[in-house]
Order: structure tokens, then C-alpha cells, then sequence
């Protein structure tokens, strides 16, 4: 798929996604935002918004994809194109876990807050291996606590991970051109561990929602 036929993509799925957004913020109750009132759901090199509500990550999107108009227009090397819609690609990933998680991200919340946050206190690991993903595959499945608490544990991880990117599109925006290539080969070495985290969490949240459909009013 070309980039014109992408952004034509992006534009089409932007509209669904707009009435799934305005179906899940309507859906809330007051406590579910005040549940979520405090949780960063989103890194802000994906969107900056605050709050149970996701529409405002709409008309992020939508100014997203003005940018990456004018930078086709503007004839921009092929590396930060891809970049660019890398970035696009992310967000609407990004937007559309946070719809189909939202009642797990509660119940996360609440665990948290009942247990005075002890998830966020652990020490993360420094690195994530497909081992340790098969490690993750074999006890998670012991109880609903633990579910959770890998949930979190992988979720932080990708925070990491996202900040990791920003500092290298930071600079890449600002270094040499001499220095731009491996600056984009660190960047792409950071999407793919970003893209790595991200089916681990996939996983566990699928796990969550299998362990806990025959246990729902436990």
C-alpha cells in the first residue's frame, strides 16, 4: 500500500471510529471517569488527553492527518514519511485498545487503588524477550490479581518504550544529516520492541477477558 492509499485508509477509518468513540464516552458513568480521572491511558507522543473521555483524541487524529498531507505535498524523504505514518498508525491503535479495554483499565484501577497502587511499586524488568513472554504465558493464568498485575507491569514497560521513541524523534528532528541514518535505525529497533510489548499486552488483556467471562459476578 502506498501513502496516498494509506492516508485515504486512515481517513475512512477515522470516521468509524468517531462513532465508536462518541458510543464509549456516553457509555461512562461518573464513577467509571472519576476511576479513571488520574490514569494515563495514552503516552503524549500518542495523544494528550486526560480523563475517561476519548473524543478529544479525535480531533488529534484528524490534525495528524493534515500533517501528513502537507508533508506529502511538501515532498519529505521516504525514512520520516514513514515515521510520520508510523506515528498516525499508532494512535489509531492506541485509540481503538483503549475503547475495547476500558472496562479492564476500571477494574485495573480499582485493584490499584484498593491495594495502595503496590503494582506500581515493583521494580520493572529491563527487558522483554520472546522467553519472557512465553514465561508470561505460563502464569498469568493462575489467578485475576496476577492477571493484573502483568497487565500493569507490561503497560508501564510500553510507557518506557514510547518515551524511548520520543527522545529519538526529538532528535532526530534536530540532528546533522550525517547522523540521521542511525538515528532511524534506532528508532525503527524501538518501534519493534514497542510493537513486542504491545502483543504481550494484547495477550494478557485477551487472557483477562477469557479467565473472567465465566467469573463475572465473582
Amino acid at each position: 500500500m502506498n501513502t496516498a492509499q494509506l492516508i485515504e485508509k486512515l481517513k475512512q477509518q477515522l470516521k468509524q471510529l468517531e462513532q465508536e468513540v462518541l458510543q464509549h464516552d456516553q457509555a461512562q458513568s461518573a464513577k467509571d471517569l472519576r476511576l479513571l480521572e488520574h490514569l494515563e491511558r495514552f503516552e503524549q507522543t500518542l495523544f494528550h488527553q486526560s480523563g475517561g473521555k476519548l473524543y478529544p483524541c479525535i480531533a488529534q487524529l484528524e490534525t495528524s492527518l493534515r500533517q501528513l498531507e502537507k508533508q506529502l505535498a511538501a515532498g519529505i524523504s521516504p525514512a520520516l514519511l514513514q515515521a510520520s505514518c508510523e506515528r498516525i498508525a499508532d494512535r489509531f491503535v492506541a485509540l481503538k485498545r483503549a475503547i475495547s479495554t476500558t472496562a479492564i483499565d476500571l477494574k485495573a484501577q480499582q485493584q490499584n487503588k484498593n491495594s495502595k497502587k503496590v503494582v506500581y511499586q515493583r521494580k520493572m524488568q529491563q527487558r522483554h524477550t520472546d522467553a519472557g513472554f512465553g514465561w508470561i504465558a505460563a502464569e498469568v493464568m493462575r489467578n485475576s490479581h496476577q492477571l493484573y498485575e502483568e497487565l500493569n507491569k507490561h503497560l508501564n514497560w510500553e510507557k518506557k518504550i514510547q518515551f524511548k521513541i520520543e527522545q529519538l524523534q526529538a532528535q532526530l528532528d534536530n540532528c546533522h544529516i550525517t547522523e540521521k541514518i542511525a538515528v532511524q535505525n534506532d528508532l525503527l529497533a524501538m518501534h519493534k520492541r514497542l510493537g513486542k510489548c504491545r502483543q504481550a499486552i494484547n495477550y494478557i488483556e485477551d487472557r483477562i477477558q477469557l479467565f473472567e467471562r465465566p467469573n463475572k459476578h465473582s
